[in-house]
């Protein structure tokens, strides 16, 4: 439950001059509304960034949209979307008052979170894209917005269009709500929910990640095998011992000596491909569940 008291009559100026400082060197700026005063003066924030060429992402509260106009991005979830649009039975019922709200408040896009179905992203000129949740299980709800907004400005900063933006957005939410309580998503999770993996994990982990990964393959009844090496000049008897391994289980897991456990073992000269490299390589294999580094 939420009992904070929002405040009045603060000088946003300062708040202002923060943001225009930092507007040179950043390359998305996120507003989050929670109607407590702090985006009381939302509007020259989103015409600040306008004029320095910075897209604005803006997760909204309340059904005043029209403080959000000209902003580059709105990202209400479909509750939010419909208390200031009415009720909306159909997709198609979505996409035509979604695309009302750009125009009237001159949006360059909305995205409409719709929880287990996914969401929506509408822009001007463009069919809308549907993105169907990726979540396998839904335990909490709690922080999914933050971490779309987050993941949704962080990709767009990096060079990405809108709609890889919200791909991203997508797996990371996914990940989060399978979760108890406020979570963050780690760039592994990420990458493996991305690459269409379950939420237990493939590929790359850290060694929390492979613990609860064993666990699940466990409770299952899935047998695990474990190998380790250096595997620096990845050759075709690597990957035939690996292959060989895996048929010993249900799952592998290749765990691979640091950089500084490999120099120790090889000498100065070595590693060739340094652990990340390695790592990768291991985990694109067929036979290779899991990869893991130690010391």
């Amino acid at each position: 439950l939420d009992f904070e008291e929002g405040f009045e009559g603060v000088d946003p100026q300062p708040l202002h001059e923060r943001i225009n400082q930092a507007l040179s060197s950043i390359g998305a700026l996120v507003l989050s509304d929670y109607a407590k005063g702090a985006l009381a003066s939302v509007q020259q924030m989103i015409q600040l960034a306008r004029k320095a060429g910075v897209p604005v992402l803006i997760d909204p509260k309340g059904t005043d949209f029209e403080r959000y106009r000209g902003a580059t991005l709105l990202t209400p979830n479909l509750s939010e979307f419909e208390a200031v649009v009415g009720k909306c039975k159909t997709e198609e019922e979505i996409v035509e008052r979604g695309m009302k709200l750009i125009a009237d408040y001159e949006l360059s896009a909305l995205l409409v979170t719709r929880s287990e179905q996914g969401m929506s992203l509408l822009q001007p000129g463009k069919a809308p894209l549907h993105m169907p949740t990726q979540a396998q299980e839904v335990y909490d709800v709690t922080g999914a917005g933050d971490t779309v907004i987050g993941v949704l400005a962080a990709t767009l900063a990096a060079g990405n269009s809108l709609e890889e933006a919200c791909f991203f957005a997508n797996a990371a939410a996914g990940v989060v709500v399978g979760k108890l309580g406020t979570s963050t998503v780690s760039p592994i999770e990420l990458e493996n929910a991305v690459r269409g993996r379950a939420d237990t994990g493939f590929g790359v982990m850290t060694e929390e990640e492979l613990k609860l990964a064993v666990a699940a393959a466990r409770k299952r009844g899935e047998k695990v095998v474990m190998t380790n090496g250096v595997f620096d000049i990845l050759h075709a008897g690597h990957v035939s011992y690996l292959a060989n391994a895996r048929k010993l289980g249900d799952r592998l897991i290749v765990a691979v000596n640091s950089d500084a456990s490999t120099k120790r073992l090889k000498g100065d000269s070595r590693p060739v491909n340094p652990l990340e490299q390695r790592m990768i390589v291991l985990g694109a294999l067929e036979a290779v569940d899991w990869v893991v580094s130690f010391e």
